[in-house]
């Protein structure tokens, strides 16, 4: 069984400056990228200012619905709610989604912060997903790995297959470690690393081993921050990519990472 996935923060369907809808030109964008499941960050599920001012750009649906269209199924785990409207996690998944539950957690009141778990009836098998953005705070996104471990060890049976993805704002990677050691998974760019070069040769030297990175989403222009991961177990990472450039730039200020996968 294979599967391609895509992990993509779409910045609420809105440019990065002067919030103009880019909902369309978005499900546009993910329509191409032929995708079996996605996981998507800061989707609007009601805004009812954008939708009065944009009347004729912004979709009757909520933003997961839309995207979602007819080849789809969505989950939305709804997060931050204000007059206007919320946001939160979505999946879109072109597989049955047997269940989905969002779990708080939020580390103080001025972020919303959720893991939205489902489970997709995959042709092979039953897969865990689980949807995450976690919060702009060391201390908080902390605390919040933490809460995602316990959810995949308390919902997960072991050995199922399980795929994590979203938005980590973990741009020094401090968390990538724990969640492999402790859950058994690695990250899609874990096999992409070099293992060659003088930086290398010396931290074999120290003892240290290879220095394992993962890829740059950030800003979607020119990335050069780590804020967005795919974490997988049970699976074989076959090719992983970011897709950035001004394209992209002006869909959202987070590239998008697509991995094809295979059933282990």
């Amino acid at each position: 069984m294979k599967l391609r996935i895509t992990t993509y923060n779409i910045h609420k369907g809105v440019s990065s400056f002067g919030a103009r809808p880019r909902i369309h030109a978005l499900k546009q964008a993910i329509n191409a990228m032929q995708s079996d499941v996605l996981f998507l960050q800061e989707v609007q599920g009601r805004h009812d200012l954008h939708a009065l001012k944009h009347a004729t750009d912004w979709p009757e649906l909520p933003q997961q619905d839309f995207l979602a269209g007819d080849s789809h199924q969505c989950a939305y785990g709804m997060n931050a709610v204000y007059d206007h409207g919320h946001h939160g996690n979505a999946l879109l998944s072109c597989f049955p989604i047997l269940s989905s539950n969002n779990r708080n957690i939020s580390d103080h009141k001025y972020e919303s912060r959720g893991i939205l778990h489902c489970v997709v009836q995959a042709p092979e098998a039953e897969v865990h997903c689980y949807v995450i953005h976690l919060g702009l705070f060391a201390g908080s996104r902390k605390r919040q790995n933490e809460a995602l471990i316990d959810a995949v060890n308390s919902t997960a049976p072991s050995g199922a297959p399980i795929i994590i993805a979203g938005d980590f704002n973990d741009w020094s990677n401090q968390l990538s470690d724990e969640l492999r050691e402790r859950l058994g998974v690695s990250e899609v760019f874990d096999e992409n690393i070099s293992r060659r070069g003088f930086g290398t040769y010396l931290r074999q030297l120290s003892g240290r081993g290879t220095r394992i990175q993962p890829a740059r989403t950030f800003p979607a222009a020119m990335p050069f921050l780590q804020l967005d991961r795919i974490y997988v177990r049970g699976f074989k990472v076959e090719s992983a990519e970011v897709l950035h450039g001004r394209i992209w730039a002006k869909l959202s200020d987070h590239a998008p990472i697509i991995a094809s996968l295979a059933l282990k």
